[in-house]
């Protein structure tokens, strides 16, 4: 008898550690948060411009993700897109906002070129900063920065004041001069996911800077 019951002891003992364990973890499981997807149209005088921000996580290994940019450019009078730019990378969350990047990035110019980068994300309801840098690999190397401010102020519980400055910089080490450089600038309304207004994109190519400016109205939505 003495002997059953150090034996009902030990079980009791052990379903209390196996509970106490399952209990942790899923107290220990965290959400894992993924930022929805940015999708943007302009129209202006100059054409039709697309924007799509991807930033996600894989859910099983969360300090895994992918971040990708693509932009193009349609003008009214070109059938033809001769300007278009994909960045598409893995990363990987070192720190709280912050990430290695590896991928590739592709251009009309430049083609399809392997890149590393890093990348800081600050977020809340209110602000949004996105800070992207990288390099390429190749023969002319080309060195990038792409930053990213938007503020959204709330009016009331579905209205929010909508503003954003995006600019880039692409720098080629050997020529030692800008290849490409942009200023966007956003200003509207928020509502829900929906953000609309009037919108500018101001555009620099080559190391000539030739320049192209749009002005216009813009949409943009959230796919969570």
């Amino acid at each position: 008898m003495k002997f059953l019951t150090k034996i009902s002891y030990v079980f009791i003992v052990l379903l209390l550690v196996i509970s106490g364990n399952t209990f942790s973890q899923e107290k220990a499981e965290i959400p894992v948060l993924s930022p929805p997807i940015n999708t943007e149209l302009l129209g202006s005088n100059r054409g039709l411009a697309f924007q799509m921000i991807i930033d996600k996580k894989f859910k099983s290994i969360p300090r895994l993700g992918f971040f990708s940019v693509t932009s193009l450019v349609g003008e009214w009078d070109n059938d033809q897109i001769n300007d278009y730019m994909t960045q598409a990378s893995l990363t990987y969350e070192v720190l709280k906002g912050l990430k290695l990047a590896g991928g590739f990035h592709v251009t009309p110019v430049k083609g399809m070129r392997p890149i590393t980068g890093i990348i800081y994300t600050v977020a809340n309801p209110t602000w949004l900063f996105v800070v992207n840098s990288r390099i390429d690999f190749s023969k002319d190397t080309n060195v990038e920065g792409l930053v990213l401010a938007e503020y959204k102020p709330k009016i009331n519980d579905k209205w929010r004041f909508y503003s954003r400055l995006q600019a880039l910089y692409e720098y080629n080490t050997i020529i030692e001069m800008q290849t490409r450089s942009y200023l966007m600038a956003r200003a509207g309304l928020s509502y829900n996911e929906f953000s609309f207004g009037l919108g500018s994109n101001i555009d620099y190519y080559g190391p000539e800077k030739h320049n192209e400016n749009s002005f216009g109205g813009f949409v943009s939505f959230l796919l969570f």
